[in-house]
Formats: structure tokens, C-alpha cells, sequence
């Protein structure tokens, strides 16, 4: 970390010298180790160990960009040299340039993400074979595996520009996983299931993940077929957040300022049912997505995204803020932790309150259009009858439209997967075209 600060401030020494008006740069050292084990046997073992420098200089409104991957002094006087000369040949864009000098956040906390694990080649392998093993041997009707990984990782970033800021992070990430395939000839079918955190502590053990992964994959064989019709759609937890995830990509900035959208304008106005909030939280202790700054070194605050079914804000760099008339709201680089409000229990309350429909494991397919709002996937699940699932479901197609689908939202649940930045349960949607059998 003190490498890359000294090696930051020399590139804005350097982008100064050359006549830059501004300058910035973002520096990080990531280093990993990664296992993969497949029917007992060890297929890879790698370690990677990568670095990256980017440089940004503005000549007034004019802006260039460079890279590297070496720190060494002569590296980085070419990357800037790089960088000076192409933004003396762009033409001036009055939106380029740092953000506000007083957003900078000068209360540089850390937020419990750093946990190194001193994991070698022969306990990752270890782990990843005992996954595996109890996967294997938790039904007889696993017939095959498609691998157990291990991946252990940590990575120290450094951002700085000529306002005076330096902002230095450090964090860990660790996961194990498992897929597995069950049945035989045509009626295989394959599922998996992973566990990742940012402490090794965090973890589940090897045996569960063996054993949920089993348990899934067991549960998709002999699949029967459904009617093409309109029924509830239950989302369970890790796809639920895809939902979430379309909403990010529609009030993204650069998707708001290029006018493709469809909640373009819609700031302020009701998408989604009245209880229903996403607050995002930049400051949680151990939160995957934790950070006092954004990529610009704006300083970052608890906010609402959607309160009360309304969309609040846009999420917003310094150049869409400025494209769109209004200001940053210190999203520079995605947004960070987000917890969406529950009003339901778990998915098992929720599969009984549901009646007959359809419960999605898997989604396929990139079929989400953030501009019309279309909304067409592959799906694989379950169907449920009465309050309680009835049989496995492949090879369907739910579509709507995404204006429709968040006002149809009836229930979130409590269950959230903690996996992910997204903090959201089982999603109920009241109604969809789910396309089955004709």
C-alpha cells in the first residue's frame, strides 16, 4: 500500500510537470490462489498476481487516458507522456474533469474487509476434495461431478488526483464451491451451490457445501413439463437480485444521459408498490461492497435509493451528473452495499402463500431490455400446486415487462443471500407469462 501511494503521487507529479490541469490516477496490487479438483483428482493449481496503474489527465475540458501494469519510474513517465499526448488530440467535452474538490471524503475508514488467509496449494485442494467427497457421497444418484474450486484472494487498490486526495483500501475474498451432475443419459441434470466471504470465517465448511449441492441437484431430476399460461413467479434469493440488478442498469447515469431507459425522468415517481425501499449502506462493518469513497474519491453516505415504492435519485458519477444537469451522488464505479426492505418471512412461507405457481432456481439468457423494458429469460425450478412444490421444471421462458414486473411485486422475503452486495430475499411477482408447453 505504501508502494502504490508513493508510486501515485509521482504520476501526479509527473501529469503537473506536463502542463496537466488535473490528474488521477488508480493503482492495485491483486494477488490469488485458485484450485480446481474434478472426480478426486487435481486439475489446476494457480496463483495469480496481477497489477494495474490507469492515468487520467485533463488539458482544460480535453482528456487522455494511459495504463500500465509497471511501476518502475520509466513506466510510469511513458504511461503519463501516453495519456498527456492523447488528450492534446480529443476534443474538449465540458463535462470532463475531477469531481468537486469539496466532495473529496476525508474520513478514510476502514470496514473489517481484510482477512488474509494463509491458505498453500495442498489445504486448498484439500477443501475443495472434501467438498467434492461429500457431495458424491450424500445420494447415490450423483453420477458425476463437474469440479470443486477453491479460490483465495486479496487485493490492495490506491486512488489519488490533484485535489490533494489519496485514498488507500485493502481487502480479502474467499470462496468454495461445488457442481454436480445427477441421473443418467438423457435425464442428467446438474446444479451447484458455493459459499463466499470476505473472512475464511465466514465460510461454510466443506461438508455443507457438499451436501447442499447434492441436495439441489437430486432435487432437478425427472423435470415435467407445465402449460404456457400467467401465474405467480417466485424468485428465489440469488434470483432475486437479478431483478434488482436491471433496476441498477435503468437509473445507471450512463444509461439516463444517452436516453436509454426506461425509468428515464422517472425520478421522483412511484416504480414499485408503496412498501417497498432500497437504502443503500457504504459503511457496514464486513460489508462486501464497504468503502469510505467512490472511484472518483467522493465521499460516500448511508442514502435511500427507493423509499416507499419512489425512486429517490439516479446513481451518478461527477461526468453523467454533469451530462444530466444535477450532482454526483457518489456511485462513481457502481454502487456499494444495498439492503432491500422485507415484508414476508422466508421462501417456505412464501412458496405456501403462493398457491400454485412457478419457483425459479435458475435464469438464463440475457434477455432484460433496460431501454424498452422488455423482460424475456430461460428459467428452471419448480412448480408448486396447493402451497407446496410439486415437481421439478425445466426449459421454460417468463417474460412481462420490467415497468409491470416491479409493480407487481407482492412480497419480499427476509431470507437474503448474503453472498452478494445485494441484500434481498425471495422476490413474489403476481403474475407473468410463463411459456411451457403449448
Amino acid at each position: 500500500m505504501e508502494r502504490l501511494s508513493a508510486a501515485a503521487r509521482e504520476v501526479l507529479r509527473l501529469a503537473a510537470a506536463r502542463g496537466a490541469s488535473q490528474a488521477e490516477v488508480l493503482m492495485n496490487d491483486d494477488r490469488g490462489l485458485s484450485v480446481n479438483v474434478r472426480m478426486g483428482e487435481v486439475e489446476t493449481v494457480e496463483r495469480t498476481s496481477d497489477r494495474g496503474v490507469a492515468v487520467t489527465v485533463y488539458f482544460g475540458q480535453r482528456k487522455g487516458n494511459a495504463s500500465t501494469a509497471d511501476l518502475q519510474p520509466g513506466s510510469l513517465e511513458a504511461t503519463v507522456e501516453q495519456a498527456c499526448a492523447i488528450a492534446r488530440y480529443t476534443e474538449p467535452d465540458p463535462c470532463n474533469g475531477l469531481a468537486d474538490a469539496h466532495r473529496m471524503a476525508t474520513d478514510l475508514r476502514e470496514f473489517d474487509g481484510w482477512h488474509p488467509w494463509s491458505l498453500d496449494a495442498d489445504g486448498a485442494i484439500a477443501l475443495a476434495l472434501e467438498a467434492e467427497a461429500a457431495g458424491r457421497a450424500a445420494d447415490p444418484r450423483i453420477a458425476n461431478s463437474d469440479g470443486a474450486s477453491t479460490y483465495t484472494g486479496d487485493s490492495v487498490s490506491v486512488y489519488a488526483n490533484s485535489h490533494g486526495f489519496l485514498g488507500a483500501e485493502r481487502g480479502t475474498n474467499h470462496s468454495l464451491s461445488l457442481s454436480l451432475i445427477a441421473g443418467r443419459g438423457d435425464g442428467m441434470q446438474r446444479d451447484y451451490w458455493y459459499t463466499s466471504a470476505l473472512s475464511p470465517d465466514d465460510l461454510e465448511s466443506p461438508a455443507l457445501v457438499g451436501r447442499k449441492a447434492a441436495e439441489r441437484t437430486v432435487a432437478r431430476l425427472d423435470p415435467r413439463p407445465i402449460r404456457t399460461g400467467d401465474y405467480p413467479v417466485l424468485f428465489a434469493p440469488e434470483m432475486a437480485r437479478s431483478l434488482v440488478g436491471h433496476l441498477l442498469n435503468a437509473v445507471s447515469g450512463g444509461a439516463l444521459y444517452r436516453r436509454a431507459s426506461f425509468l428515464l425522468d422517472h425520478a421522483g415517481k412511484r416504480i414499485l408498490p408503496d412498501w417497498f425501499s432500497i437504502v443503500e449502506r457504504p459503511h457496514l462493518m464486513r460489508g462486501l461492497r464497504s468503502s469510505a469513497f467512490d472511484h472518483e474519491g467522493v465521499a460516500t453516505v448511508d442514502s435511500d435509493l427507493v423509499r416507499d415504492g419512489v425512486l429517490v435519485r439516479y446513481l451518478l458519477g461527477s461526468y453523467s451528473a454533469r451530462k444530466l444537469g444535477l450532482e454526483s451522488t457518489g456511485n462513481a464505479g457502481g454502487v456499494h452495499n444495498l439492503e432491500v426492505s422485507a415484508n414476508a418471512r422466508d421462501l417456505d412461507e412464501m412458496v405456501r402463500g403462493m398457491g400454485t405457481g412457478l419457483l425459479v432456481t435458475e435464469l438464463m439468457g440475457q434477455g432484460a431490455n433496460t431501454v424498452t423494458g422488455d423482460y424475456s429469460r430461460g428459467a428452471s425450478g419448480f412448480w408448486v400446486e396447493g402451497g407446496r412444490i410439486a415437481h421439478p421444471v425445466d426449459e421454460l421462458t417468463i417474460a412481462g415487462r420490467l415497468p409491470e414486473i416491479f409493480q407487481a411485486i407482492e412480497a419480499v422475503g427476509a431470507d437474503v443471500d448474503r453472498r452478494s452486495h445485494v441484500g434481498i430475499g425471495s422476490v413474489l411477482v403476481g403474475r407473468m407469462t410463463v411459456a411451457g408447453e403449448a
